[in-house]
């Protein structure tokens, strides 16, 4: 069958399903490609029942401060696995239904179950379907890398594709890789009572680049689960056991969960097809202000472009290809960097990436430890480090790396401030409430204005209140 419409979105995760949300207040003639479940990779096996889990482990962990804080007989307290994942599953699978599959019901016959491959820049055959379109969106998000050569012991290893519907878990579990998600899932695992191993071939983890952040957020992991650092892991099947081999270190698990990464799901679309340059990933170019590639009536959002793979990066981006298929097209301001990794104290980043600052003479990094810090005390959890980045000439916010407890909410503060263009001073102007988290930020702009070294009488100078010359 031979068929035209207006605009094909290929794909129903978040990028797709925001995009749609702008194409359709543009037109009716539209249709919606996916192969595969229904739901976000968010929804269904990512942020939401990562987090899920997440919460349960750390009330569970909460337990080791019961005896000092007063509360008698933790030591009764046990966990049941099975029951754990059946609550992830459980909010899982409302977030699903609720939000997404329900939109998707309602949208009849505009959406086809089925995987698409370019013919040409307009022409997408879907089966034995062959569809046109003026204006194209590829929004097929990404699945976890795993290698090949693990096929031969397969059933002994996890994704998160696979990690929820687990009914039950080994008491032993091997972590390949310490990006976000791994040390994420790694850490509650760990709190949960499995005994955990996990490789990462690189000295940093959980996506951080400051080495001072690093620095304290391994000591704290370290605390909790084994980490080996710095050296590739092999995998093989001894027995009913799984191998994991690295360096000179060697440790038998019942399972691994996988985590060295997500990539791009392009393979099936034929992107050959399209008449332009692909690099060595198959990646074609395109504008992130505008989400098309190149000079092609296809535009690019979401995780399958691998610029921003997080879900407010991938509305944005399905936003701006949604409104660009319907309308004179535009270029669009994209937002401050922000990135948060739950893990206990929270991993943040925002703005420029401490490579991108490091050797520039014009940049200072303001700092401050939360071993003092009052609140964090009161709550157990007085660990971590934020580092800030200053440009010296104008003491404009270029970036921060963050480990401490409510780094999500202080990332969040940073970002809005760098989104309005503030100052050190500017923030300093802003209210600071007594005994909060937030008063670490507060700590931290002070050693900002300490290191700008603007001084009179030789005492540093520290803004109080601005006057108010109206009355």
């Amino acid at each position: 069958m031979k068929k035209e419409v207006e605009v094909i979105i290929i794909g129903a995760g978040s990028a797709g399903l925001y995009a749609l949300s702008q194409v359709r207040k543009g037109t009716d003639d539209y249709l919606l490609i996916n192969s595969g479940p229904y739901g976000t990779t968010c929804a269904r096996v990512g942020c939401m029942p990562s987090k899920s889990l997440i919460r349960i482990s750390e009330y569970y962990h909460d337990r080791l401060d019961f005896e000092k804080s007063g509360i008698k007989h933790s030591d009764a307290l046990e966990v049941s696995i099975p029951d754990v994942l059946q609550r992830v599953r459980d909010q899982r699978d409302f977030l699903v239904n609720q939000n997404i599959n329900h939109s998707i019901t309602r949208l009849g016959d505009k959406v086809l179950t089925g995987k698409a491959e370019f013919i040409d820049a307009n022409t997408l055959k879907v089966g034995d379907d062959e569809i046109r379109a003026k204006k194209i969106i590829i929004a097929t998000g990404s699945s976890p890398v795993f290698d090949p050569a693990w096929e031969a012991f397969k059933e002994h290893i996890l994704t998160t594709d696979e990690l929820f519907e687990q009914k039950d878990l080994p008491p032993t579990l091997g972590v390949l890789g310490l990006g976000v998600i791994g040390l994420e899932l790694g850490q509650a695992l760990s709190r949960l009572g499995i005994k955990v191993t996990a490789v990462h071939s690189q000295e940093f983890i959980g996506g951080l680049s400051d080495p001072d952040v690093n620095k304290v957020m391994i000591e704290l992991c370290k605390k909790e689960f084994d980490i080996w650092l710095g050296a590739r892991a092999q995998l093989s099947k001894v027995g009913d056991k799984i191998k994991i081999k690295s360096a000179d270190r060697e440790v038998f698990v019942d399972k691994v969960l996988v985590s060295i990464g997500r990539k791009p799901n392009l393979d099936a679309l034929k992107l050959e097809n399209l008449g332009v340059d692909l690099d060595k990933r198959g990646m074609p170019n395109f504008d992130p202000h505008t989400m098309q590639i190149e000079d092609l009536p296809i535009y690019f959002a979401g995780d399958v472009n691998a610029d921003r793979p997080l879900l407010h990066e991938a509305a944005d981006e399905g936003r701006i290809a949604g409104y660009n298929v319907v309308h004179t097209q535009k270029t669009f301001k994209r937002k401050v960097p922000l990135a948060v990794v739950f893990t206990d104290p929270n991993i943040a980043f925002v703005g420029k990436d401490y490579k991108d600052i490091k050797d520039d003479d014009n940049v200072f990094i303001g700092s401050y430890n939360f071993q003092n810090q009052g609140r964090a005390m009161l709550m157990n959890k007085n660990v971590g480090i934020v580092n800030l980045y200053v440009q010296k000439s104008d003491a404009k916010l270029l970036g921060a790396q963050i480990a401490v407890p409510g780094g999500e909410y202080l990332a969040h503060h940073i970002a809005w401030a760098m989104e309005h263009e503030l100052t050190v001073y500017d923030m300093l102007q802003l209210p600071f409430y007594h005994p909060t988290l937030e008063e670490g930020l507060y700590m931290l702009l002070l050693d900002c204005i300490k290191k700008i070294g603007i001084k009179k009488d030789g005492i540093v100078e520290v803004p109080f209140l601005e006057s108010d010359n109206s009355k």
